[in-house]
């Protein structure tokens, strides 16, 4: 089986040679959110993902696997409401909704994709959105604490059992520092 040991950006720079893809895998919003995994290709190789953290992997992104070759990450078409609002205010207030209940949300300037749920659309509703069904790939906005794939990103897990709501920077007294260059 083949070993997948790192994640990276998929390199659009034209002058740099590119490494030979093994494939596309489109995997689900949940499907994405990994560590250990095995993961079997449409042409039937099958790929041990192996990563020392959790990631949560988006479109554009590579498995770089043992041997310098890769596998493109790419988001599956999900049944998403798209939710509409009558201005950007609103947008954002109905973004804070979405937010305040912990849930998955693509943000654009006219609308908020998440993955249908019948109880938050009602919700939506009645704030005075409006709620449209579609079926679309789906790559929500990165959590602040997910997995890192470059230096601008990094990794809050390190499990001593405390929240980090007191943003930003979130100072607080347990002795310990991140390095957030």
């Amino acid at each position: 089986m083949l070993r997948a040991i790192a994640v990276q950006l998929r390199s659009m720079d034209q002058g740099r040679a590119q490494a030979v893809s093994l494939g596309t895998l489109v995997l689900t919003h949940d499907e994405r959110h990994l560590r250990r995994r095995a993961l079997t290709l449409a042409s039937g190789d099958k790929v041990l993902l192996d990563l020392p953290e959790s990631v949560v992997l988006t479109s554009g992104m590579q498995l770089l696997l043992e041997d310098g070759k890769v596998v493109d990450i790419e988001a599956a078409e999900e049944p998403l409401h798209a939710v509409t609002a009558r201005d950007s205010i609103h947008l954002t207030e109905l973004a804070w909704h979405i937010g305040n209940r912990h849930l998955a949300a693509a943000i654009f300037p006219d609308r908020i994709l998440i993955l249908r749920d019948h109880v938050i659309k009602a919700m939506l509703e009645g704030l005075g959105a409006t709620v449209s069904e579609i079926t679309a790939s789906f790559d929500p906005v990165r959590g602040a604490y997910t997995g890192a794939v470059n230096n601008r990103d990094h990794d809050h897990s390190h499990g001593h059992g405390h929240d980090h709501s007191l943003e930003p920077g979130h100072d607080h007294p347990h002795g310990h520092k991140h390095d957030h260059s």
